[in-house]
């Protein structure tokens, strides 16, 4: 079930950030103010940015839950590699999600993980400085960054997100869910009915999630912290997220 729960935060996610995209700037002048505005003026603005937040890190852990569980029950045999292949590509385009979206307050804390983050292409042998230049959209982490990432966090990933999920979903339904070896080879599976069977215990997943999610934006909201200054030195310990 934690495809289904993957599917359902990945929901949440596109729900929320509709409802920031509203009042959000993608400039470096005004994309702190425009997230503190959120927190501090729109109502439930705090919610639904710590409901985003907190909603993005466990959306990577499900999904990487999900890939460990998908390889160690060894369901990528065949006829279902393409199902594998393309939930891999998910993955990637959700860490994508994550490390673009880590940015978007311009805030101390994300402007310098960016810059640790986006010096990590740059170790690749021959094309790694070019890698981290088109990353950055310039030498540094600037304002020119900040708009890319804005970029590819609302409009290229969702796009290419939205292709591979219809493909990982149809692939789903049309070879249905893996079973274990020796019931797959003598033909004694028990089947189930997605609706209302399979779709009341998905439920459950979700309930659960919602459940967790709701926890930790009310009692530890995400905090914003303080304004990025590209000519102050970095704080101490400063890196990426931990995915």
């Amino acid at each position: 079930y934690l495809g289904g729960m993957a599917l359902f935060l990945f929901s949440v996610q596109v729900a929320t950030g509709i409802l920031l995209l509203l009042y959000y700037r993608p400039s470096a002048s005004e994309a702190f103010e425009s997230v503190q505005y959120v927190m501090a003026e729109v109502p439930f603005g705090w919610l639904i940015r710590s409901i985003h937040s907190w909603g993005a890190n466990l959306f990577v852990g499900v999904v990487l839950l999900h890939l460990v569980s998908v390889f160690f029950l060894r369901a990528y045999r065949a006829p279902r590699e393409m199902t594998w292949i393309s939930g891999v590509l998910l993955l990637f385009i959700t860490l994508g999600f994550g490390f673009s979206g880590y940015l978007l307050p311009w805030n101390t804390t994300s402007y310098f993980a960016t810059k640790v983050g986006t010096d990590v292409p740059a170790q690749i042998p021959l094309i790694g400085h070019l890698l981290s230049r088109i990353l950055r959209g310039g030498m540094d982490v600037t304002g020119a960054t900040l708009s890319r990432f804005y970029g590819i966090h609302v409009a290229i990933l969702p796009a290419i997100a939205t292709v591979l999920l219809g493909a990982h979903l149809y692939l789903v339904q049309k070879h249905g869910m893996s079973e274990p070896l020796g019931t797959e080879r003598e033909g004694t599976g028990r089947r189930m009915r997605f609706f209302p069977d399979f779709f009341l215990r998905d439920m459950i997943g979700w309930l659960t999630a919602i459940g967790i999610l709701a926890g930790l934006a009310a009692f530890l909201p995400w905090e914003l912290g303080e304004k990025a200054d590209p000519f102050a030195p970095a704080p101490a310990g400063i890196r990426p997220e931990w995915y």
